[in-house]
């Protein structure tokens, strides 16, 4: 269905998101395991770039997406929009740290799990905590960008 709603566009970045859940801060109600059921089936898709959650432990290995899917770009979720601890910049740079395994600096993009404002009644962060967060996966690409931008590309979603 995706390669259909896709089929005859382009000359834009097309990607993919998958929610594991986004409703509520209690992580245990929301689905976890790895990403191994879907690898099939994103290897169909006709989409440039894959945004997955990977700022908790419940997405599982990166390596079960990355082994098989490295030719594309990767949306890498760093950040979680449902607690209001806000990630530490080396702990954001070490998760994309180890995405370099896998991923060219140019096909990693830095992204939150999900969005901040998923639902307009119940939102799991509030203003001041997402600009916090946003504001650390920014600090997160700088040092990224100074380790690793050499490489040709536009690396870790810089701006053209």
């Amino acid at each position: 269905m995706i390669n259909r709603i896709v089929d005859g566009i382009d000359g834009i970045r097309i990607g993919v998101h998958v929610c594991r859940g986004n409703w509520s801060k209690k992580d245990s109600v929301h689905l976890s395991g790895d990403y191994a059921p879907l690898v099939s089936a994103f290897a169909k898709m006709n989409v440039r770039q894959l945004v997955l959650e990977f700022a908790t432990p419940r997405a599982g290995d990166l390596g079960v997406v990355g082994r098989t899917l490295s030719g594309r770009e990767i949306g890498l979720g760093v950040a979680n929009p449902r607690t209001d601890d806000i990630e530490p910049v080396q702990d954001i740079v070490a998760k994309v740290e180890k995405a370099l395994a896998f991923y060219a600096p140019e096909a990693i993009f830095l992204n939150p799990d999900c969005g901040f404002g998923t639902f307009s009644g119940c939102s799991t962060s509030d203003p001041a905590t997402a600009a916090a967060k946003m504001k650390r996966i920014v600090e997160a690409a700088k040092i990224l960008r100074e380790r690793h931008g050499g490489r040709a590309g536009r690396p870790f979603g810089q701006a053209a």
